[in-house]
């Protein structure tokens, strides 16, 4: 039985909401404590962290943390149920601020409205108990398994994909995300959210899944997947789970994780951008420099980009440039990069003003 070691687990009066809980065979006021004593870090406030904080926060973990420097929009509420219709336009983390103090009062609640990122990953994550990746982009999983492992916290993370979704638990000393995935899929092979879709009730199955690991990590009650990874498939109502062991190389260091993915660009000097939105769009927002050439039109004007030169597309999101990253690369074109996110995951990091167009 694995046991997370916090400080403080004396018993000092339980609150009757717990008392459910507290009833249960193994669990106890012992375990009870050590929830109210655990500060916790939970990585988006999107699908996953929509079931993984309120589970958490009703369950009585004393301390909180949640980072995500995302906004709210009107297509995330079919899943993301910790927003409401009147969050459209706010930060996520605003919201579910909200949510988690209305649901118990008594819980500490740290927000970061920002993205995590090689820079800030290791300071954070010194300061919590356990980490919770619920992200949705390969580069955030990597980043959030490799400073869990430097900085030996235990994580527990789950990723969701239309009908079915997975989740696992690493501790520390023991195989993790790496092990399982020791390299990334090829850009665009997988699909997010907004492109291939999801089973809102298939993201709540693997919210609950992690939310349960980590009350289990923290109490000691139970056996934690660790070095084992549960699927679920929403279309026939199965779980299947898979064992695995250590095989990557150790950790040392944090990298570029964009690059590791083979996703994104934080930096286009001497590049030449390519904007592949609409002459609307452009008008609204665009990023000095631009070429402006609608994806629709790009096998109209191929022949006119010069194959040598190193090109960075972008979009509103990210979702069309990948497309023409593709196209591209399919024509010769040897060093074209997608801008992943598009013009408005650049302008949340670089200019604010341009970011809710």
């Amino acid at each position: 039985m694995t046991r997370l070691k916090v400080g403080g687990c004396e018993n000092r009066g339980m609150d009757p909401r717990y008392s459910r809980q507290l009833v249960l065979p193994g669990f106890g006021a012992s375990a009870q404590a050590r929830l109210g004593e655990a500060r916790v870090l939970v990585i988006g406030a999107g699908g996953l962290g929509s079931a993984v904080l309120p589970a958490l926060a009703a369950a009585g973990v004393g301390t909180i943390g949640v980072i995500d420097d995302d906004l709210v929009e009107l297509s995330n509420l079919h899943r993301q149920t910790i927003h409401g219709t009147e969050d459209v336009g706010n930060y996520k983390t605003t919201s579910a601020i909200e949510s988690i103090r209305a649901i118990n009062p008594s819980v500490r609640v740290s927000p970061y409205e920002e993205r995590l990122i090689a820079e800030n990953a290791l300071a954070l994550f010194e300061q919590y108990d356990l980490i919770v990746d619920g992200s949705d982009n390969f580069p955030t999983r990597y980043l959030a398994a490799d400073a869990a492992t430097l900085t030996g916290k235990p994580l527990v993370w789950g990723a969701v994909s239309q009908y079915g979704g997975q989740a696992s638990v690493a501790l520390p000393g023991g195989p993790g995300y790496r092990d399982l995935f020791p390299v990334p899929p090829a850009p665009g092979t997988v699909d997010n959210c907004e492109v291939g879709g999801v089973l809102p009730t298939t993201v709540a199955v693997i919210g609950s899944v992690m939310a349960t690991e980590v009350l289990k990590v923290l109490t000691g009650v139970g056996e934690p997947l660790a070095g084992r990874v549960t699927t679920y498939d929403a279309l026939t109502g199965r779980f299947r789970e898979i064992a695995f062991a250590k095989s990557a190389e150790p950790v040392t260091e944090l990298i570029d994780y964009e690059l590791f993915c083979g996703v994104g660009v934080s930096s286009w000097e001497g590049a030449s951008l390519l904007d592949v939105r609409e002459t609307w769009e452009a008008e609204i927002a665009s990023l000095p420099g631009a070429l402006l050439v609608p994806l629709g039109s790009l096998p109209d004007v191929i022949e006119r980009l010069d194959p040598q030169e190193d090109w960075v597309v972008y979009c509103h999101h990210g979702i069309r440039s990948q497309q023409a990253v593709d196209y591209m690369r399919q024509r010769g074109f040897e060093s074209v990069r997608n801008l992943e996110g598009g013009i408005d995951a650049w302008a949340k990091a670089n200019d604010p003003s341009m970011a809710r167009y």
